[in-house]
This record gives C-alpha cells, sequence and structure tokens, in this order.
C-alpha cells in the first residue's frame, strides 16, 4: 500500500485552487490509462490531446481527484475535482510546495547523452545509502520533471531528476524549478543540432542546469568535452564548488581503465585522489565514464563510496538503453543489445564501439542494426555518412540500416558489410532474422522515430516462437 502523499488541504494551498471534497492522494498522474487508485490525475492541455478529456476515465480508473480548470461536460458536478485556474500551473505549484517540504540533497543531471543512464545509476547508489526519489522513465521535460517533483514523498533524503531539451531557454527553469544541490552535465554532443547552430550553442543551452543551483551547490562536468571550459566558467558564477569527472589528467574523478565483459563493466578509477574499482552491472566504456559523475555526486553529497559501488554492481541492464537479451535460434543462440530507445551521433558511436569490444562465439559476427537519427537538420548527411567509416575502423562484420537517412551511409559500405537496407524498421525486421547464425552479437539503435524496437520486438518474438511477426514496438503502444 502506498503511503500518501497529497492531502486536499495541502493541495489546495500550493495551488490556490478550489475542493468540494477532502481527499488523500497517494500519488500524481498525468496519463489516465496509467491512473493508480488513490492517484491526484492532473488534466494537462498538451499538443495532441486535452487532459480535461479523460477526467472521466481516470476517476473511474480510481483517481481520487483531479486537478482541472473546468468541470468537463461529461463529469458530474459533485466530481471529486481541485479547480484551478491553469493545471500546468498548478503542478508547477505542486512541485514547488514537493520540493520546498523536503529536507533533502537533490541531484539534477543533463547532457547531450547518457541522461537516463546516469539518472538511473544515481538511483541505484543513492538508494543504497537512504530513502531516494526518481525521476521515472525520461521524463525530463516541462511537464515531466514537475510531475516527478510532484510524486516526491515529503521523507525523501535523496532526489534524482534528469533534466532535458530540444530547444534553448528550456531548461533553466526546470533547474529552477529542482534547485539542485548537485548539477551535472555528462557530456556535450551534437543531439538535436537542427534546433540550433552550432554545438557551442548547445553546450550554452545545457549550461542553463546552473541556473537553479542552490548557491553551496556542486557543479560535476566532464572534464574530457571540449566544451569544459565554457561550461566550468557558466558554472563559476553558481557553484560553490566545480568538480570534473573523466579520463582527462586533470579530472578530480578519473577513469584509469574500464574493461567490459559479457555482463558487466570492471572500472578503475581515482575519486578525489583515492584509488577505488568497482563493477558496474551493465557493458560499455561510456557507462564507466557516466559511473564517474555518480561517485562525484556521492562523494559531494558526503555519502558512502563503497555502498554506492557495491549498488553500480547489482544495477540490470535498461531496456531499449543497452539490454542484454540472450535469444535462441533454432540452431544455436544469439545476443541481442537492445539500445533502440534513442540516438545520436554521439550515442551512436559509443554503442558501435561497445558492440566493437564485444567477442562473439565460434563462427560469429558482430552485427548492426541502424535507423535514422533524428534533429540533425543540414547535419544529417554528414553524420549519418561518417557511420560508415566508424563501422569500419570497429571492425564490425555486418551492417542492416533502416530509413532514407541511412542510405548514403549504406551504399558507402563495403560490399562485404551490407546486409540489408529498407525503407523503415518494420521492412528490415525479417533480413536480420534470416541472417543471423549461432554467435552472432547484434545491437539495435536508433532515434525514437525510426521505430528500431519494431526489429526488437520481432527478434524477441523469433526466438520466442521460431516465428517472423509482424512487428511492433513501443512506438505502436496506445
Amino acid at each position: 500500500m502506498r503511503e500518501p502523499l497529497w492531502q486536499s488541504d495541502a493541495a489546495i494551498a500550493a495551488t490556490g485552487g478550489n475542493s468540494s471534497r477532502r481527499w488523500t492522494a497517494s500519488g500524481v498522474s498525468i496519463d489516465s490509462r496509467t491512473v493508480e487508485p488513490g492517484d491526484l490525475f492532473v488534466a494537462i492541455r498538451g499538443p495532441a490531446q486535452d487532459g480535461h478529456k479523460f477526467v472521466k476515465d481516470a476517476l473511474a480508473n480510481g483517481a481520487v481527484c483531479a486537478l482541472v480548470d473546468h468541470i468537463p461536460e461529461d463529469v458530474p458536478a459533485d466530481a471529486s475535482l481541485l479547480i484551478v485556474a491553469d493545471t500546468l500551473a498548478g503542478l508547477n505549484a505542486l512541485a514547488v510546495a514537493a520540493r520546498q517540504r523536503v529536507d533533502a540533497r537533490i541531484i539534477a543531471v543533463t547532457g547531450s547523452v547518457g541522461k537516463t543512464g546516469t539518472k538511473e545509476m544515481l538511483r541505484a547508489a543513492f538508494g543504497a545509502v537512504g530513502k531516494t526519489h526518481a525521476s521515472v522513465a525520461s521524463y525530463n521535460n516541462l511537464w515531466g520533471v514537475p510531475l516527478s517533483l510532484a510524486r516526491m514523498p515529503a521523507d525523501t533524503q535523496f532526489g534524482i531528476f534528469e533534466i532535458g531539451m530540444n530547444h534553448a531557454g528550456e531548461i533553466a527553469p526546470l533547474s529552477r524549478l529542482v534547485q539542485p544541490d548537485v548539477a551535472i552535465i555528462t557530456a556535450i554532443a551534437a543531439a538535436h543540432i537542427g534546433h540550433f547552430a552550432s554545438v557551442t550553442e548547445i553546450a550554452e543551452a545545457k549550461a542553463e542546469i546552473f541556473a537553479g543551483l542552490k548557491s553551496d551547490g556542486v557543479a560535476l562536468i566532464n572534464r574530457d568535452s571540449e566544451f569544459f571550459d565554457l561550461l566550468a566558467e557558466r558554472a563559476g558564477g553558481k557553484a560553490r564548488m566545480i568538480r570534473s569527472f573523466g579520463s582527462h589528467a586533470q579530472a578530480d574523478i578519473r577513469l584509469q581503465k574500464a574493461v567490459p565483459h559479457s555482463h558487466c563493466t570492471c572500472v578503475a578509477a581515482t575519486i578525489l585522489g583515492q584509488a577505488a574499482t568497482y563493477k558496474i552491472g551493465l557493458v560499455g566504456r561510456h557507462w564507466a565514464m557516466n559511473s564517474l559523475a555518480v561517485m562525484g555526486a556521492i562523494a559531494a553529497c558526503d555519502q558512502d563510496l563503497a555502498l554506492a559501488s557495491l549498488a553500480l554492481g547489482n544495477l540490470a541492464s535498461l531496456a531499449g538503453r543497452g539490454m542484454r537479451h540472450q535469444l535462441q535460434l533454432a540452431t544455436g543462440e544469439f545476443t541481442l543489445f537492445d539500445d533502440s530507445y534513442n540516438a545520436n551521433p554521439a550515442s551512436m558511436r559509443a554503442a558501435i564501439e561497445n558492440l566493437a569490444h564485444q567477442s562473439p562465439e565460434k563462427s560469429g559476427r558482430r552485427i548492426a542494426v541502424i535507423g535514422d537519427m533524428a534533429e540533425l537538420g543540414t547535419h544529417s548527411q554528414d553524420y549519418h555518412l561518417e557511420l560508415a567509416n566508424i563501422m569500419q575502423q570497429q571492425k564490425i562484420d555486418l551492417i542492416f540500416a533502416a530509413g532514407p537517412e541511412m542510405a548514403a551511409m549504406y551504399a558507402a559500405l563495403p560490399k562485404r558489410m551490407q546486409g540489408a537496407h529498407k525503407s523503415d524498421a518494420a521492412e528490415l525486421a525479417k533480413p536480420v532474422i534470416d541472417g543471423l547464425r549461432p554467435g552472432d552479437i547484434v545491437m539495435v539503435k536508433g532515434s525514437l522515430s525510426s521505430g528500431m524496437s519494431r526489429v526488437v520486438a520481432a527478434l524477441l518474438t523469433f526466438s520466442e516462437t521460431g516465428q517472423v511477426a509482424a512487428p511492433r514496438g513501443i512506438e505502436d503502444a496506445v
């Protein structure tokens, strides 16, 4: 049974709204389909849907109250409603109140790559030393951040929040809402470059995370980034202390060695002058790099590094973000790395490098199955073409590709490396399955819009049934 999260009186005081009933909510939701009994449902007006259309459903599914800006036509006037002038403003007001009522250390993380994975590592590490609340999935935008704050229990000791953006100016207000004690920038890369004139502009936008940093706060910045000096300068006016992480000789938390294995990565690091070795239950050097930021946050909050490192060793891989599956063929097994949730040039390179470090069994091959990288604007063709060179440098054996942006990249590959190119992910699933043999190691990756999770779904189904089914991915979920 969930603990009480919001009493009606506290919610009314926070939002300035009106409610004719008294209630106690044990959760907050903005999706009527996933409402749990006891939730407060917030009727958000989004670009595609108005949550007020689903208030009736939310109440029927067990919501104890709905936060609305008017009484919907299909809802009785005496229904349990909290009426405010604007529902997004109301959600933000709950977020502010939730932040004010906790005596917790708050950590915020942003970056072009590694946000969600680092957030999950932070959740595990801080969860080993105290009661920890963290945002779910990739709830990192103007709805997800206040929702995650509004869900934070009053007795939280550590709060972990991911903050993302597509455009300049989006991170600063979210940082001011979160008011972090520790602000992390994982890396700067050409993600969403289609919305910016340069990667420098992306760095400036990511530096907005320091806008809400508390006056005694700590900034954690990737020392290997070419934008380190810029980011440190932006943090300088806000942070009490700037600490760096990376493989750079001057990094405060320095990676000495990362050794990926089939199910984990072993790390040797120097943390504020002290040697440390630990294991991460995730595969890849990029996970090791992000773990340095986690250790830096643990140290900044004066918590036990040993307990945190043990938690990282038990961390399971994340669906769509490098999750490892051992799957069946009629004549043997193959390995699937599901990295299908999203992609940009930096994360694609990291995934390819991770694949290159894998050791196939017997006659197995390293196979990359990749889809278009979105929001690269006029730079798109160059970034996609560059992958052909990276594939050859990393000695990937076979490449399957989907999407119009991948066509030129695929054509630039040597014939021996060409598996198939199709216009979309749904068409690519069968050629991939037909081309598999025992011992293969397959990595699937692409931007969410490329639908590469359909290929993953087809591979999972084939392993279970031996049948090539019409592929469905997370993009098809209702």
